[in-house]
Parts: C-alpha cells; structure tokens; sequence
C-alpha cells in the first residue's frame, strides 16, 4: 500500500468510528464500559487527533461486531476466494464451489419450495460418483428404487449409473452440497484414530 493511499485509510478512520458510533446509537461513556478504553481516548481516535492502532480497533471491532477491515475501510487487498457465480435452472440454484474442471466437482444445490412436492423426482443416469450432505431443509432422494428423505446432518453416496433425482422434500427450500466424481473417483472417509490404552 504506497503511503498516500495509507494515510487516506488512515484519516479516515475516525469519521468512520464516529458514524458507526452514532448509527448504533451508543455514546462514548458506554463505549468505554464495554471496550475498556478511556473516554478521552475514544473521542480523540473519533476527531483523528489519535491515530487508530491495534490495540484500540479490535475492541471497537469486537463491540461493534464487524470485521477490522470493514471498521477501517480497509481497500481490497486481491481476494483468492473463489466467487461463485449462481446457475438458476427451472426454478433450481447451482454454485459452483471449484473453479477447474475434471476431477472432483463441487457444488452447492438449492431447491425452491414446491420442487418435486407430491411426486417422484426425475431420475437420470450418467458416468461417476456423489457424495451429498444436507445443510438445511428436506431432501428427498430417489435412488434406483429407493426413497429416501434426507435431513441436515445427513449424507449420502452412490454410484450415479444408479437411476437418481432430488425434490424439496419439506417447507422451506433445501440446502446441499455435492461433491461429483466424473471419472467414478470416490471420497474416502477416514475415522478417527481410537486413543491408545495406558
């Protein structure tokens, strides 16, 4: 960060306190209770006649619960995260969660309310393998002749030259994330180590 662009971050930080302070509707006294610094120190870091250190942001961060970055305005930094981009097909949500293709694929699936209500979901077939985990809602999974309804908590696997299809099995849309094995690659899980005897 060159040290114009630093100093900007840096004076900027008390009018940022100040509106933080007043839009959570908190006065200085109070906010001394909770972080542990002085009055005086809180209303000098607000005009700028103090510069922010450490020491004095992560209390602030933590009572006014945000990120440290945020609290300062910190300028972005080049994130590495991958940013999925959703797919919306017939009502249903696909989010990528890896960036390269081939090899193992995941995903995140959202089914809308009403998906498959009252009816057997649509099997198809193909090439691979699926390891799935339910993270919120109902599930409802036909596997060959199988029909099983999956909760949160809940995973499965199978082999997808199995006939298979998903519905909402419940009242609110459900959640699952989908790790997809092209190649018939499959998750090998392992337990955990038993403590030895003494």
């Amino acid at each position: 960060m060159a040290d114009d662009e630093l100093e900007h971050v840096l004076t900027a930080v008390g009018p940022r306190l100040r509106e933080l302070r007043r839009a959570r509707g908190t006065t200085l006294a109070a906010l001394s209770e909770k972080t542990g610094i002085s009055v005086s120190t809180l209303s000098r870091l607000e005009s700028g006649q103090r510069k922010p250190t450490l020491e004095l942001l992560l209390p602030l961060a933590k009572a006014y619960a945000v990120p440290l970055d945020e609290l300062v305005g910190a300028p972005d930094t080049g994130d590495p995260r991958i940013t999925p981009r959703p797919i919306t097909r017939d009502g249903r949500t696909y989010v990528p969660l890896t960036r390269h293709l081939g090899g193992l694929l995941a995903y995140k699936h959202i089914l809308p309310v009403g998906d498959g209500q009252g009816r057997r979901p649509r099997q198809a077939t193909h090439e691979g393998y699926e390891w799935l985990y339910v993270l919120s809602g109902k599930l409802r999974l036909a596997l060959g002749e199988h029909d099983l309804v999956l909760v949160p908590g809940e995973a499965a696997e199978f082999d997808t030259r199995v006939p298979h299809g998903f519905g909402n099995a419940g009242d609110q849309p459900v959640e699952f994330l989908v790790l997809f094995g092209p190649q018939g690659e499959r998750i090998h899980v392992r337990a955990r180590p038993k403590k030895a005897a003494s």
